[in-house]
């Protein structure tokens, strides 16, 4: 058996992005990860599937694991050969107790590797506008646990040096002391008017940022996890991150684990807290013989056309899969439903001729209109249940349409907890939808579940008229759709955006 490692890795402040590339590396290539209670679960999303993953947090009053167990565990996976990630919230070195997880590795004779993280004291204050050093008004930085160990020692803490200190002051863990915090700073010189910040889930969509004077820190209402940040740069004010115009808002997404992250990315990048909701899954047909079928005889159709992007990527992926090449359609011409579709076309080097103007079924049928279509076969392929619009007016044209199913959509067995919970609490801002289907299975997965009414009063954004029509008959409150010409995941987030920064100026 091979000799295993640890890695000591910094998860940094709660922002997943703000993971180093060589902290993900170690994750993708882990077989044991120990994470802390401060390190984001939803890098876990990054450890392969054989990974076995415990959590070993600690949180005040309730200690999931003592350091000797958190210890024994790291050790004994090294000596069974595994490559062990012991994730820390932070950076591994910083009030984390890596110094003495390290020391214990080394004693064992375990091989480790420290990995720093994006440290909470920096990055954290950085997420709040406020520069911990700047030349006009802070040339230092001092660092400070505010545990009550350092309050009672030892190592006993000079608070009085540091109330002499005229540069910034950020004080980890000390959200419980800090009226002890606070007297000692002003005992010992700094003045009562100082700006103080208080900043509570740092970096993530739930922050908050709270500012008053170091003699009111005391009655600051603050819970932990948070940071304490003393100085004039606090008055600096550069906000960016809870200014955002969807800081604040929380967002169901429902569409396909594997389609989610594109919409939720681009929502969270605007601030808005994201739960992702698949309620969609995609399966094979039951049965391919109708679409080899139709890939045996290629050259007869004169269209392809396709009214999404899972059904290029199940058609064109069968094609290949056959031995076959896309050339093979040489006589045909190929349209698209929506712009993404015609460049998921694109991108297997296939040339759209048409894309119409209206992104829908009733939009591609009315463009080709204008192509005598009289007795050509068409091909569409698609998944199992869709509209019947489209083939209704293509044989209205005299053409003769030939459907081939190469997806079904199917629901999962159930919805996260997570999200059941943020619906029953009423947390839940707005639901998006990207389809029928995800309304329909939404509405499906919730029922007996959740009282009906907690769901049907969240507002909701449809991708499109046709998304909206379902929605609005299953009672469902839709507050924004984009435009027939702006049926696109980039249209919806706009008008996500706008409604919020609409109902923001009512208020």
């Amino acid at each position: 058996m091979g000799e295993g490692k640890v890695y000591l890795v910094g998860a940094g402040p709660g922002d997943p992005e703000l993971l180093t590339l060589k902290g993900l590396r170690c994750l993708q290539q882990a077989q044991l990860v120990l994470y802390d209670s401060l390190a984001n679960t939803v890098l876990l999303r990054h450890v392969g599937p054989d990974c076995e993953t415990y959590d070993v947090g600690k949180k005040p009053g309730s200690h999931r694991s003592q350091q000797a167990d958190i210890n024994r565990l790291m050790i004994e996976g090294a000596r069974l050969g595994k490559t062990v990630v012991r994730l820390k919230g932070g950076d591994p070195f910083l009030f984390g107790r890596g110094g003495e997880e390290a020391d214990s590795l080394r004693k064992a004779g375990v091989q480790i590797e420290v990995v720093s993280g994006v440290t909470s004291p920096i990055s954290v204050p950085a997420y709040a506008g406020i520069p911990v050093t700047h030349r006009e008004f802070s040339p230092h930085l001092t660092i400070v646990t505010g545990h009550r160990a350092a309050l009672d020692g030892p190592p006993e803490i000079d608070w009085g040096a540091l109330a002499r200190l005229d540069g910034t002051l950020v004080i980890l863990m000390g959200v419980r002391n800090r009226a002890e915090i606070s007297r000692r700073l002003i005992a010992g010189g700094r003045p009562a008017e100082t700006p103080v910040a208080v900043i509570q889930q740092g970096t993530l969509p739930s922050q908050k940022t709270i500012r008053a004077r170091l003699d009111e820190l005391a009655q600051v209402a603050a819970e932990s996890p948070a940071i304490i940040v003393v100085g004039k740069v606090v008055d600096l004010r550069m906000d960016w991150f809870e200014d955002r115009p969807l800081f604040g808002r929380c967002i169901l997404v429902t569409r396909s684990a594997e389609q989610s992250g594109s919409l939720s990315v681009s929502l969270q990048d605007l601030g808005a807290e994201v739960l992702e909701a698949p309620v969609i899954a995609f399966a094979e047909p039951q049965d391919w013989s109708a679409v080899d079928a139709a890939i045996d005889r290629a050259e007869t159709y004169r269209w392809v056309v396709f009214a999404s992007v899972n059904a290029v990527d199940r058609f064109f992926s069968r094609v290949l899969n056959n031995g076959r090449d896309l050339r093979i359609f040489h006589n045909a011409r190929f349209a698209a439903v929506g712009p993404a579709t015609a460049a998921r076309i694109e991108a297997y080097n296939v040339r759209v001729t048409f894309c119409p103007a209206e992104h829908s079924a009733e939009g591609l049928a009315a463009g080709l209109k204008a192509e005598d279509l009289s007795g050509q076969d068409i091909l569409i392929p698609r998944q199992e249940v869709a509209r019947e619009h489209l083939v209704e007016a293509l044989s209205s044209l005299g053409a003769a349409p030939h459907e081939v199913v190469v997806y079904r959509t199917v629901a999962p067995g159930q919805l996260p907890k997570s999200v059941l919970q943020s619906l029953e609490g009423g947390t839940v801002d707005l639901i998006s939808f990207t389809s029928s289907s995800t309304v329909r299975n939404l509405f499906t997965l919730t029922d007996g579940i959740l009282d009906r009414s907690k769901l049907l009063d969240v507002p909701t954004a449809c991708i499109g008229p046709s998304t909206s029509r379902t929605a609005i008959e299953l009672g469902f409150k839709v507050v924004a759709s984009p435009t027939v010409d702006e049926v696109t995941l980039e249209g919806l987030v706009e008008v996500i955006r706008n409604y919020f920064c609409s109902e923001a100026s009512l208020l």
